[in-house]
């Protein structure tokens, strides 16, 4: 009797073992461009996450808009989008946290005209439809750009579409510009021969945000502080070994070499938590878009901000509230 009760309970504790030794999961939302498609590629970030017993899982989305709804949705984790997104996302409930930033890349984005087009500057784009990813990065270039310009939003006509969508639109002359960003944006130039009217040069700084649902980095914030440094080291290696990095995104992308190395070649690394200055540009695009009413409510922008208690170091200091 005491030898079969002896043999019960090690079939239980046996369970129990089992049960908690079932690996974590990590999924992460990523798109045609930036570093996390190379990290995917490179799978040292599911090499170091096993030593935690985190299985990592990748889903790819056309644009930032559909990739913060996933999160929003309990879908996905963790991933990156340009500035606008968030900001869309936080005014409609989304309970996510901006974790880190990669720096500014401003000509990664562009509003694009034919190469024959008769439109010489951003003023002519007046009455005219200009295709884009509604919420994304370029949503705030083509406002500022606008604004050089002396117009507004409510100047032109914006043909919401996905980035597959806005090319053929812009490709069968259906809009009179497209605004969009890499490695769209160098296809469109390589193979279209397209114009580009302005980037965000002067204008914008393009930062690349990564994001989490706070539910998983309040959970989990020994898992996002390495994924946040597998980033940064896979922008160093990047920055080293660009005709590596070219070699093994290209075909990932369905893209020529000679276009996505123009595309890594626009991009910004060096992920960081986010300083002060940078929580304040992404709180001036709030602003910007809440005035215009593209958004319905105002939004503070710190109290969505990763701030991991037990950080140490520079970047700590930097973000301190």
């Amino acid at each position: 009797m005491h030898i079969r009760i002896l043999f019960i309970g090690l079939v239980i504790l046996l369970g129990l073992g089992t049960f908690q030794a079932r690996a974590e999961s990590l999924r992460i939302g990523y798109q045609k461009y930036g570093t996390l498609v190379l990290l995917k590629a490179r799978g040292q970030l599911e090499s170091r996450l096993a030593a935690r017993n985190v299985q990592v899982q990748w889903f790819e989305f056309p644009g930032g808009p559909q990739l913060l709804e996933a999160l929003n949705a309990g879908a996905i984790d963790f991933g990156t989008t340009g500035e606008a997104p968030p900001i869309f996302a936080q005014a409609a409930g989304a309970d996510l946290l901006y974790v880190a930033n990669e720096p500014p890349a401003p000509a990664g984005e562009a509003i694009l005209v034919q190469k024959n087009a008769s439109i010489p500057s951003v003023a002519e784009l007046k009455g005219k439809k200009v295709a884009l990813n509604k919420g994304s990065n370029v949503h705030f270039l083509l406002v500022r750009a606008l604004e050089e310009a002396g117009l507004s939003i409510r100047d032109i006509t914006p043909v919401y579409l996905p980035p597959a969508d806005g090319r053929a639109a812009f490709e069968s002359g259906q809009v009179a510009a497209w605004a969009i960003w890499d490695p769209f944006q160098a296809a469109a130039e390589q193979q279209l021969q397209a114009r580009t009217l302005r980037d965000g040069t002067g204008l914008v700084a393009n930062h690349q945000f990564y994001l989490a649902a706070r539910h998983y980095a309040d959970r989990h914030p020994e898992v996002i502080r390495t994924l946040i440094q597998e980033i940064r080291d896979t922008g160093a290696w990047i920055t080293r070994h660009p005709e590596e990095a070219t070699a093994l995104v290209a075909p990932l992308l369905g893209l020529p070499a000679a276009i996505t190395r123009i595309s890594i070649a626009r991009q910004g690394y060096g992920a960081r938590l986010l300083t002060p200055e940078v929580i304040a540009a992404q709180q001036r695009i709030a602003d910007t878009f809440s005035a215009l009413r593209l958004i319905p409510k105002p939004l503070n922008i710190r109290n969505a901000v990763w701030m991991p208690e037990t950080e140490q170091g520079p970047e700590r200091t930097a973000t301190a509230r």
